[in-house]
């Protein structure tokens, strides 16, 4: 998986991958923090700012303990606003219009709703948020027009209606900036989801290419294995000498499998790093012939191997070596053709054998031919495995191919 290493230029970390409040997933991972700091530095504002505003001059009511205690439990509410938003937000709202009943002067006491509201809208009580705000305005009209007779302070007079619009589109305006966002906390949140789902599927693309690796390295090499194992055995007594040439075919035939494993483990050990040795390819066809005869099976190959890039060489080398270890392990038959053909455009790989299917058939468990199909498709070709009209079993690929270039092997 590609990692980003580039610091320092572009949008700040968290602009790119999150808001700077606590994402829902991590909530419900490690749960809610309490936000002790910017709820008691908000509270201090809060504070300060109230008493500034009884200072100037007009006809509210002054300051009491009372007021405080209502501007302390309005701003304090605020240390829960992550764990209980919906509370928090009606509770800053009524905190708020006790208040504004009591006559006391305007002042910061409102930005603790502000602040209420908009983190009930970003965490998808909107609802509430919405419903607090219109249960405030009404508290607000009701105050200013009709209830401010019998309300401190004494002689007070009914707010303008402009007033009114003034307190409205205020409130309008923190719903719209609360709305953005949360729209915007979404489109962050699939984001991260369609990341995390594009690691994921990164992941199991590398583990399906490694399982299709270990599995043609291993069936073949082990077939190979198990093949001149039988010969060994039944030869041990009355041929020593041929027992012993079975015996070093399985000792050439582990060693090249445990250095095919090491490369294949190494890319896991050092992903993004350059294989110590190159990928196999249609070069290597020479050695699947000889490994076929010390597993008894004679191999005919038509055609000369053309140069490709190293993703179909090594598709194309698998595919062979699939088929040709199936045909040891599964079919009768103790010839088998392999034929080549290269337009320039595409690679068409076939290979026949005209023996009988032994015990599972020639087509194999359907491992091996999953895996084909699926080396196959990954380049945009096709595979197409059954038995022949005429008898035996035909595997034939079709690959879109290109000519190897320098770069390619550089």
């Amino acid at each position: 998986m590609d990692v980003e290493r580039v610091r320092g230029s572009g949008p700040p970390q968290w602009w790119r991958h999150g808001p700077p409040w606590p994402h829902r997933g991590d909530e419900e991972e490690r749960g809610p923090r309490w936000p002790w700091r910017s709820t008691a530095l908000f509270t201090v504002f809060v504070l300060v700012g109230s008493d500034y505003a009884a200072t100037q001059p007009g006809e509210r009511a002054p300051l009491d303990p009372f007021a405080r205690v209502l501007l302390v439990l309005g701003s304090g509410l605020l240390l829960w606003r992550w764990r209980h938003p919906v509370l928090v937000v009606f509770g800053t709202a009524t905190a708020a219009m006790l208040y504004l009943g009591a006559g006391y002067p305007y002042g910061p006491v409102f930005l603790a709703v502000a602040l209420a509201c908009f983190n009930a809208v970003v965490t998808g009580h909107r609802r509430s948020a919405w419903a607090a705000l219109a249960v405030l305005w009404a508290g607000h009209v009701l105050v200013a027009h009709w209830l401010y007779r019998w309300l401190p302070p004494a002689g007070d007079s009914a707010a303008s209606w402009g007033q009114e619009v003034v307190v409205a589109t205020w409130m309008v305006m923190i719903l719209a900036v609360s709305e953005l966002a949360r729209t915007r906390r979404e489109q962050w949140a699939r984001e991260r989801a369609e990341r995390a789902q594009a690691a994921r599927r990164r992941a199991d693309e590398e583990r399906l290419r490694i399982a299709r690796e270990l599995h043609d390295v291993l069936a073949h090499s082990i077939s190979v294995i198990n093949v001149q194992a039988g010969v060994g055995l039944a030869l041990l007594d009355t041929d020593p000498e041929q027992a012993r040439t079975a015996l070093t075919t399985i000792k050439s035939a582990s060693k090249e499998a445990l250095g095919e494993v090491r490369q294949v483990l190494d890319t896991l050990r050092t992903p993004g790093d350059a294989p110590r040795a190159p990928a196999p390819g249609l070069d290597r066809l020479p050695e699947l012939v000889e490994q076929a005869a010390d597993a008894g099976l004679t191999v005919e190959v038509e055609g000369n191997p053309p140069r490709l890039a190293p993703g179909t060489d090594l598709a194309a080398f698998r595919i062979v070596q699939e088929a040709l270890t199936n045909v040891v392990r599964h079919s009768g038959s103790r010839h088998a053709r392999v034929r080549l053909d290269h337009d320039g455009g595409a690679l068409r790989l076939r290979i026949d054998d005209d023996g009988p299917a032994a015990g599972a058939g020639a087509g194999g468990s359907g491992n091996g031919l999953a895996g084909m199909r699926e080396r196959a498709a990954a380049l945009g070709g096709t595979i197409e495995a059954g038995p022949r009209a005429d008898g035996g079993f035909r595997v034939l690929a079709l690959l879109p191919s290109k000519v190897k270039t320098e770069e390619d092997d550089r």
